[in-house]
């Protein structure tokens, strides 16, 4: 498939382009958090509306992702807590206070119009990334929708409600005997690593902010439990990390992981909060040393799967965002952006990368040496790959068919054909509002106060201990129907998104 554009030169042996799959659907853009909070769904249709116009699009199957089903999400989380999500709305929750307190439903994780439809939606992309992977249909699938790291079996946390990347690894755990996850968002993984604490089959490496923030764990110590003892990889970073002394420590720990843990697939959690700049963050990356990191992850030719996370400067997550598309399909793009519909949101100088600010780097040389040190002699008491012997390996997920009833129900979704590529539709079309759409406010300029005031105590509850691995891994397939429908790009009016300061 012709790219076009200025390729970007690849670390990998065979410098060939890879084929991505790029999972969105339209209506992701309207959820809303409500007023005040600062993650904002919002942000990506702004990357969707770049990609678009930047002529990314052509060049990825566009793929809007089958809604992830009730018995899809209790593969990790508790039957009773999506029974919960299912149920609740905001003209219910009054008399529920009860159940919301024992799931940590309402302060950083409030009750909105169309919650788990939400939930659904952005499970549902990183899921069928997964099964696209497992189908050997990509090289790299896109979710930026998904990532919500937090989240743990049966309670929210950090605006987390369903853990996506947790039931994205378990899809990938059908095929892969090993799967690696890599988290550069600000805050730590924490709902991922301990979900997978006591295994040796998945691996967890967080790069993040460590001491008083949010969620408060994500010790250096902190290496996993019994057979996962080692699987666990922290890496506490201080304020004003930049990207040379990120990268000190995010090429040579990643690089080791590969080649000691040999992962058969990675999912790479793409958090925009560690970005200089952020309304929640306290990190000063540029976007280019971002996006090194995706990069180098896809250097290693392993099909990788990327997720978004936090970031809550909304326009310089647009522009990560697309910037990191680009860097997956091998395309350099311009710094110039072009016209769009949320143009003037990137002013005043309308380019996609902003420079980094002059805050204060913490972390000093000797502390990042330290680290490093600390953490290569913890890989090394990894001798090689665990090698997983497989009693009967779990059915793979099926590509679905649409039911006549279905294709009668919404005639204007067309299946994909896997065979071929898939060409954007320009054509675009009004789409139904099923929930409120969002009021995008205008965003402070002094950072707000950190995401959450808790810490939250993790425990060695794993959703794959020591001896129930077995069950949890070779449970019955996660019958997520294979995304298959065109995406027609979304009518975006600017003018319906009113802008009001706080």
């Amino acid at each position: 498939m012709d790219t076009g554009g200025n390729s970007l030169a690849s670390a990998a042996p065979d410098g060939v382009k890879r084929k991505v799959c790029y999972f969105y659907d339209p209506e992701v853009g309207n959820y809303y958090y409500g007023q005040g909070h600062p993650m904002k769904p919002h942000r990506i249709r702004m990357t969707h509306a770049l990609l678009a116009h930047y002529g990314l699009l052509q060049h990825m199957q566009v793929l809007k992702p089958f809604p992830a089903r009730d018995r899809d999400l209790c593969r990790f989380h508790a039957d009773d807590y999506v029974s919960f999500l299912r149920s609740i709305t905001p003209e219910t929750q009054q008399d529920q206070l009860r159940q919301l307190k024992r799931f940590n439903v309402g302060e950083d994780c409030p009750v909105f119009d169309g919650l788990y439809s939400f939930c659904q939606t952005y499970a549902g992309g990183s899921v069928g990334g997964a099964v696209k992977l497992n189908h050997n249909l990509c090289d790299i699938a896109v979710n930026w929708a998904g990532g919500l790291h937090h989240a743990k079996k049966c309670e929210a946390s950090g605006f987390c409600y369903v853990n996506d990347i947790v039931l994205a690894i378990l899809e990938l755990l059908k095929v892969h005997e090993r799967v690696l996850y890599v988290d550069i968002d600000i805050h730590h993984g924490d709902g991922v690593e301990e979900a997978f604490y006591t295994t040796d089959r998945v691996m967890t490496v967080s790069f993040h902010k460590f001491g008083d923030y949010f969620p408060g764990t994500g010790d250096i110590r902190d290496i996993g439990f019994s057979k996962g003892k080692y699987y666990s990889l922290n890496v506490p970073l201080d304020d004003g990390i930049d990207d040379e002394s990120y990268h000190f420590l995010f090429k040579p720990l990643i690089g080791k992981v590969m080649e000691v843990f040999k992962p058969g697939a990675v999912v790479l959690q793409c958090g925009a909060d560690s970005l200089s700049g952020d309304r929640l963050g306290c990190f000063n990356l540029s976007i280019k040393g971002h996006a090194e990191c995706v990069k180098f992850m896809r250097s290693f030719n392993v099909p990788l799967l990327l997720l978004g996370g936090g970031g809550y400067t909304i326009r310089n997550v647009a522009r990560c965002w697309c910037y990191e598309t680009g860097v997956a399909l091998g395309i350099e793009v311009d710094d110039k952006m072009p016209q769009h519909e949320y143009y003037e949101y990137f002013g005043p100088d309308y380019t996609l990368h902003v420079a980094p600010s002059n805050m204060e780097n913490k972390n000093s040389h000797q502390l990042l040496e330290e680290i490093r040190s600390k953490l290569l002699d913890n890989l090394s008491r990894l001798q090689h790959a665990p090698s997983v012997q497989f009693q009967e390996r779990p059915p793979d997920t099926e590509l679905p068919e649409i039911s006549q009833a279905e294709e009668d129900q919404d005639d204007a979704d067309e299946r994909w054909d896997p065979d071929s590529d898939m060409d954007v539709d320009d054509e675009r079309k009004p789409l139904p509002g099923r929930v409120k759409r969002e009021i995008v406010e205008a965003e402070p300029k002094e950072l707000e106060g950190q995401k959450g005031s808790s810490e939250h105590a993790r425990g060695f509850d794993s959703a794959i201990d020591e001896n129930a691995s077995g069950k949890a891994l070779d449970a019955g397939p996660m019958q997520i129907d294979e995304p298959g429908v065109r995406v027609e790009q979304e009518n975006v009016n600017k003018h319906s998104d009113q802008l009001y300061s706080k």
